[in-house]
């Protein structure tokens, strides 16, 4: 039975009538706090003497209902929404535990009542890295039944993979095959998650309480909470919701003449933003696209620049500058073709996007846009504001930040590859690789916030030995790294891996590395130039050549650090690493795959990858 009846309210699910409910509340809202006690023992006391039953949800030792959050992250989105869901449900009364699926095994399920699951999918339709133990677990033989489990999934992902939130929905599928019970339906969201995710926890947690009655929480009077803010808040609040304008301080070539690569370095200024980072978050940009892109897409439609369509927020403009600065106009995917479809009713195009003709459609996707689809599957006098319906809102790129705060207050550097290739008889440009190596000028500004990634993170003890493996745009973070180190004064090894095409044109900041080795803050650096020799060398075959010393610093506990392509680099250096521990900790594949898993649980093993 529960204390403070005086705060109480009876919930519209209380088994009474509206005639009872209204009476019992007035009474309990006169209660003094000794009449309140007292009350509580008897009708916990009439209950016992009179053999009722136990409630189906067995309350937490406080008397509140017992609610799990559990996410799985790769660059911290989810984890993000789960503290947010885990203010809001505690807000209203419920006992939250928050975990991570690297922390939980999935037969713990099994001891669990009530939960919410919010997790991201990775690359093509993989869990996030310290989610894969679980995932495995859950979806295996021996994954425990879960009848008395009652749950609701939101599941984060990008439309342009094929597997769009294909981990939230296997989870969202199995849970249920298990026997828990949904209370609330899945929500797949987009990299624009924040509107789906708000309706998605005020839903759940709505549907909840409706099953599970929570505590009612004694309110803080709005003019506190007011006085609070007020006092508390900066004058102007940077982040997600209200970007940056940051200027851009200067920016960089860092390839040599007769490099057919254009990698940038850019530093952004803070100063005024009250934004801070750590080394190993990132940095959001938010674009434009390119006015010749558009002005090629108005063409291909056959559309009137100035006709008024709908922005994200309802409100309309005019179309060019619509298209310009709201929506993603060069990321073609089945999605966008499957709305799309349903306007242009084109037999070919309803063939393309069948099962049957899955590869084809993967072929034709590659290095098309928006204005391609408009050109492939013409639709004579489409309304502008039809074809706005199908597209989705500009999202953020995300860059892993090259700088220390400490080693350069007020500033955030970044390590931008440019994209230029031409495909299908066309010109195209990386949306924000070009925006910030063409479009804006030094000295004028770029909407930015920081985005905080805590799976990739330095060792909190100094003395702690680190290993980076950082091919291409992939140094960008160990910069940051071995500047931060340098700037506590870290008596630590650090071991750096960096590949890239030519060391002539391509060693990306060669000369601060250079100059770490000097100092002695950089203990060992190891190059991979793929075109300098007749066969290619890559960061994993230097990795395997050098594979004593690295089980060594493995065996003196050195975390392990990997940023770059997910799709390629990012895999064969996982299975480089394997080779290694299998061949210098005389293991077998079996034992030097668990030694990894381990220090990836341990979070000693962390990636950064895209």
């Amino acid at each position: 039975m529960l204390m403070g009846f005086c705060r109480m309210k009876l919930p519209p699910t209380a088994p009474f009538s509206d005639q009872q409910r209204s009476a019992i509340s007035a009474a309990l809202g006169s209660l003094s706090s000794e009449q309140s006690q007292w009350l509580s023992g008897f009708l916990a006391g009439a209950q016992i003497a009179g053999g009722a039953a136990p409630a189906t949800a067995a309350p937490a030792t406080n008397g509140q209902s017992p609610l799990t959050i559990l996410f799985g992250t790769e660059s911290g989105n989810a984890e993000s929404l789960a503290r947010e869901a885990q203010k809001q449900a505690s807000g209203k009364g419920y006992q939250v535990t928050l975990k991570d699926m690297g922390d939980i095994k999935a037969d713990a399920l099994g001891q669990l009542q009530n939960l919410l699951v919010i997790v991201s999918t990775w690359g093509e339709g993989d869990p996030p890295d310290r989610a894969v133990t679980f995932y495995e677990e859950l979806m295996g033989d021996s994954a425990p039944k879960l009848t008395g489990l009652r749950f609701s999934v939101l599941s984060l992902g990008d439309s342009s993979y094929e597997h769009f939130c294909k981990i939230g929905k296997d989870v969202d599928t199995r849970l249920e095959t298990l026997g828990a019970k949904r209370f609330h339906p899945r929500v797949d969201c987009d990299v624009d998650f924040d509107e789906p995710y708000k309706k998605w926890i005020d839903g759940a947690l709505t549907d909840l309480s409706s099953v599970v009655a929570p505590v009612a929480v004694e309110a803080v009077s709005s003019a506190d909470a007011s006085s609070d803010a007020s006092a508390a808040a900066p004058a102007i609040e940077y982040g997600k919701k209200n970007p940056f304008p940051s200027t851009l301080k200067e920016r960089i070539l860092l390839n040599g003449r007769g490099s057919i690569k254009e990698t940038i370095h850019l530093e952004l200024s803070l100063e005024g933003s009250g934004m801070t980072y750590e080394a190993g978050d990132a940095l959001a940009v938010i674009p434009t696209n390119c006015p010749e892109v558009v002005d090629e897409l108005i063409a291909a439609g056959g559309f009137d620049s100035q006709d008024a369509v709908p922005m994200p927020d309802g409100e309309e403009g005019p179309l060019k500058e619509v298209l310009f600065q709201y929506y993603d106009i060069t990321t073609l995917t089945k999605p966008v073709l499957k709305k799309y479809a349903a306007l242009a009713k084109s037999a070919e195009l309803d063939a393309l996007l069948t099962d049957e003709a899955k590869d084809q459609l993967k072929e034709y996707l590659w290095g098309r846009d928006q204005a391609d689809m408009l050109r492939d599957f013409p639709v004579k006098g489409l309304p502008a504001k039809d074809f706005v319906s199908v597209l989705r809102k500009m999202p953020p790129r995300l860059y892993s930040i090259a700088s220390s705060l400490k080693a350069h207050p007020d500033e955030v550097h970044l390590t931008i590859a440019a994209v230029r290739y031409e495909a299908n008889g066309r010109k195209h440009k990386g949306v924000c690789s070009t925006f910030t190596a063409d479009r804006v000028a030094v000295g004028e500004t770029m909407p930015v916030y920081t985005h905080t990634n805590k799976n990739f993170k330095l060792p909190t003890a100094g003395e702690t030995p680190v290993i980076m493996i950082g091919p291409g745009t992939g140094i960008a973070p160990f910069r940051a790294f071995v500047e931060e180190r340098k700037a506590l004064g870290a008596t630590g090894r650090n071991w750096l891996f960096f590949g890239d095409q030519r060391f002539t044109y391509d060693f990306l900041y060669q000369t601060e590395w250079q100059d770490y080795l000097s100092d002695g803050i950089l203990t060992r650096l190891d190059t991979a130039f793929s075109r300098d020799q007749k066969h290619k060398v890559y960061v994993q075959h230097r990795i395997i050549e050098r594979g004593k010393e690295l089980y060594a610093w493995l065996e003196e506990g050195a975390h392990f650090y990997v940023c770059g392509d997910a799709s390629r680099m990012a895999h064969d250096v996982n299975e480089a690493l394997i080779s290694v521990i299998e061949k210098h900790g005389a293991k077998s594949r079996e034992d030097a795959e668990a030694y990894v898993k381990e220090l990836s649980k341990s979070k000693r093993y962390q990636r950064d990858v895209y």
